[in-house]
């Protein structure tokens, strides 16, 4: 049980001990001093939300301006999601780079992204249900997405599943396009950001 770095600096995944018996099944999906250890920081809560997805549903790419950013720590309470993180962070190293983790309701995996990535998911049971620990409240002037299906990132979605997207999140920009706009946020601004909530 514990925190596991992800590929991309400032995600990672809780893989949690599940307890099972004759009554159901028992786990922690959130441990402080875990989250700390790994991290450096506290988990600051200022929102949390739940979405229901039907079979093929694709929330995402989405971001929000760094500072402050909204880091995002979640898990899929019911069915199972292919969950992705993207680095959109300008100057980064893994720049561009995609990692994924199945989250389902087995194995009860959860997920933190940092101020400054990309998340989204896709639903793959008939229906997902996803709780999200928000740090910063949701604001529209500040929350921006990068198109899923970008071929140049070419995230490696399921095979078989039709995706459903909402009009705002097929509309979205391509990576490099949201680059020229200027709407990514900067990797050594979010680097001084996080700095600053680990001091």
């Amino acid at each position: 049980m514990g925190m596991r770095p992800l590929g991309i600096d400032g995600a990672w995944v809780f893989e949690p001990e599940v307890f099972v018996d004759e009554r159901g099944s028992f786990h922690e999906w959130f441990r402080g001093g875990a989250f700390s250890e790994a991290t450096g920081q506290g988990l600051a809560l200022s929102q949390a939300n739940l979405s229901v997805s039907r079979r093929g549903t694709v929330r995402g790419m989405h971001f929000a301006d760094v500072p402050p950013g909204q880091a995002k720590y979640l898990k899929c309470v019911r069915g199972s999601v292919f969950d992705v993180v993207v680095d959109v962070r300008v100057g980064s190293p893994t720049f561009g780079r995609w990692e994924s983790v199945v989250l389902d309701d087995v194995d009860h995996r959860s997920v933190y992204v940092s101020e400054g990535l990309g998340h989204g998911f896709m639903a793959l049971s008939d229906e997902a249900m996803v709780a999200y620990l928000c740090s910063e409240g949701y604001a529209p002037g500040r929350e921006h997405g990068i198109d899923p299906f970008d071929a140049e990132l070419g995230i490696g979605w399921p095979d078989g599943v039709t995706p459903l997207l909402s009009a705002k999140d097929a509309a979205a920009p391509s990576l490099a396009e949201a680059g020229r706009r200027g709407l990514l946020p900067e990797y050594e601004e979010c680097r001084r950001f996080y700095a600053e909530l680990r001091a």
